[in-house]
């Protein structure tokens, strides 16, 4: 008896913990796996979410307006805060706030963390995003990199001419000279005067605000912490061994240390990352103790342990929303608007070169011209031939709209009903292909392909509906439909020699400059591959309002900019707008607390409990 009344006590003891568990943690499961805990590396959103729970950045956007975070002000006009036409700023930091190991936050951890997200400027990740603002402007244009003012400051022509080959040692002393003062010209950037942070732009740049919010390269070191960790020293005369580092060989890749709510307990690379309680987190303790996120790629288990209650939040393709919203305990909830906007590209410019997608390159029925796409008719034509309405509902099964431009629904600058959308007229689409080069078109016929990238089933879904329709209307028009990996589709399209392909664009900051820009600046991220008949027309049609709308602080004056941006995109049919996809959540109906926030890469565990 006394055996078996141990075990019970044991039992009872075991099940108590169980609940307890079950009540001070919230599991999520999700499909993307995270690939690095440095704020300064990361540029996607699943490590984006882990780090959200882990660092801070002066200000959040919390859906609606910025909010003070380790800065207790949002700088303004208004209060004095902005001076110099908007070219100051003026951050009063947040006093007695502990990182995770004790060290209490000051200015100048600040000021480190800014400057090092600066150097560090890791190939394709985020930093662009501060360098812009915070670098003097080379020949009228912002500045993506420290490299560029290096490069210009030693009068070579790359980057790697600086060094001796195959090292990171300068090749002489006005090459190392060339790379000190490339620091200092972000270094003067910056002042502290007791417990502000004051940051003088050398130019006005509107979405500063939104620049140093975002997750991507704005969150706060411990600078003594991150030195001793191997980081970058804080020094001028060796920044360069610390730019541009191996994801692996980056010191603070695995390991934390901020001032966010949770701390990191262990992350098991590819399986789940657990994150605790930090009791000392300046806003008050998070309700939940643990947090965990789960890498489950199966639908089908995800869905199964969110009915058990073994998980809280799960990832769910949108065809399955119906399967789960009748389901007890369970809550769906959809219709969020997101920032990103995806489309089909016509390149107006295509590299003919040893190119296989273009077919015979002429336009003779078996191949198209390198200039197909610089044909207005031939961009209006794919307009309307295009299934808008079939593709939201199809592929995206109503979680989606289709847009009017390149702007998110919910970024100023955006309007319902200037322009309006597309919508698919065959008999338009015949009208147009019929007048596009002179009847050549429609006589002959065209051959080409379209490539999407390996695992793009919306993208593959909206190429498909391009080839039946296009063959539909004229036999003769013929386009075949390639798939590659990431790494080589993204090398042809910076070739430039893909005719037409789909891709999205998004982001976690909230301005429309960061699509206005990309999307219809000559020399934009996206506009760029567009080709020289696109560059050489957005010169005069699109930069000076990209550039007017940097003028001024006012949102007003702005949206008026962004707004007729997108009405000459519309008219001229730079982009076949495929979707706004919409945002949803799925969760445990006795999980309390969500909100959304489309600049949040993922869960804010601090608002969450049970």
């Amino acid at each position: 008896m006394k055996k078996w009344g141990i075990v019970w006590i044991v039992l009872t003891l075991f099940l108590a913990g169980l609940v307890i568990a079950a009540t001070n943690t919230v599991v999520e499961e999700r499909v993307g796996e995270i690939n690095t805990l440095d704020p300064d590396w990361n540029y996607d959103t699943s490590s984006g979410e882990a780090i959200w729970q882990i660092y801070e950045n002066l200000l959040r956007y919390d859906g609606k307006k910025f909010i003070p975070m380790l800065s207790t002000n949002v700088p303004s006009l208004k209060d004095g805060t902005i001076l110099d036409g908007g070219k100051t700023y003026i951050f009063h930091i947040r006093q007695g706030v502990y990182f995770h190991n004790g060290d209490i936050l000051t200015p100048q951890d600040v000021v480190y963390s800014l400057e090092r997200s600066l150097i560090f400027s890791r190939s394709g990740g985020p930093s662009w995003m501060l360098a812009e603002p915070l670098f003097p402007k080379i020949n009228g244009s912002y500045v993506d990199s420290i490299e560029q003012w290096a490069v210009k400051l030693a009068g070579v022509k790359s980057y790697g001419d600086l060094f001796v080959a195959g090292t990171k040692t300068p090749k002489n002393d006005k090459c190392k000279q060339a790379l000190i003062e490339a620091f200092k010209l972000i270094s003067k950037a910056f002042e502290i005067k007791g417990n502000d942070v004051i940051i003088h732009l050398p130019h006005l740049y509107p979405p500063f605000l939104a620049a140093i919010d975002t997750v991507y390269g704005g969150s706060i070191l411990d600078k003594k912490w991150a030195i001793e960790q191997g980081a970058w020293d804080g020094k001028a005369d060796d920044w360069w061994k610390y730019h541009n580092p191996t994801r692996e060989k980056d010191p603070l890749y695995a390991v934390t240390n901020g001032t966010g709510p949770f701390s990191l307990e262990r992350w098991s690379k590819g399986r789940e990352i657990v994150f605790k309680r930090f009791n000392k987190y300046w806003r008050g303790p998070a309700k939940v103790e643990y947090a965990i996120i789960k890498i489950v790629n199966e639908f089908t288990t995800r869905k199964l342990d969110l009915m058990r209650g073994n998980a809280d939040i799960i990832d769910a393709p949108a065809q399955y929303l119906k399967q789960l919203e009748g389901i007890p305990n369970v809550k769906v909830l959809k219709g969020f608007p997101s920032l990103r906007v995806i489309a089909m590209y016509f390149i107006q410019t295509i590299n003919s070169t040893g190119n296989p997608y273009i077919g015979s390159g002429k336009l003779d029925g078996n191949g198209i011209p390198p200039d197909f796409f610089a044909n207005k008719d031939i961009r209006m034509a794919f307009e309307y031939l295009f299934p808008h309405k079939e593709y939201i509902k199809s592929i995206w099964y109503g979680q989606a709209i289709t847009p009017n431009g390149g702007l998110p629904t919910i970024l100023f600058g955006y309007n319902p009903n200037t322009p309006p959308t597309y919508h698919q007229d065959l008999t338009k689409a015949i009208e147009y292909f019929k007048k596009a080069f002179n009847g050549e078109v429609w006589k002959k016929g065209f051959k080409f392909t379209i490539v999407y990238n390996t695992g793009n089933d919306q993208g593959r879904v909206a190429c498909e509906m391009i080839k039946t329709y296009a063959r539909k209307i004229n036999p003769k028009f013929k386009i075949e439909i390639k798939n590659e990996l990431w790494s080589s589709f993204l090398s042809d399209l910076i070739a430039k020699r893909l005719p037409m392909y789909p891709v999205g664009w998004g982001g976690a900051v909230a301005d429309p400059y960061y699509f206005a820009q990309p999307f219809f600046a000559s020399t934009g991220t996206l506009g760029a591959f567009l080709g020289k008949a696109y560059t050489e027309w957005a010169k005069i049609n699109m930069d000076p309002l990209v550039n007017e709308s940097m003028k001024t602080l006012d949102p007003k004056k702005r949206a008026k900019c962004y707004t007729e941006l997108n009405v000459k995109a519309f008219k001229n049919a730079i982009y076949l707008w495929l979707a706004q996809p919409l945002a949803y959540e799925i969760l445990r109906s006795d999980l309390k607390g969500w909100t959304y926030n489309p600049t949040r890469p993922g869960e804010d565990f601090y608002e969450l409990s049970k």
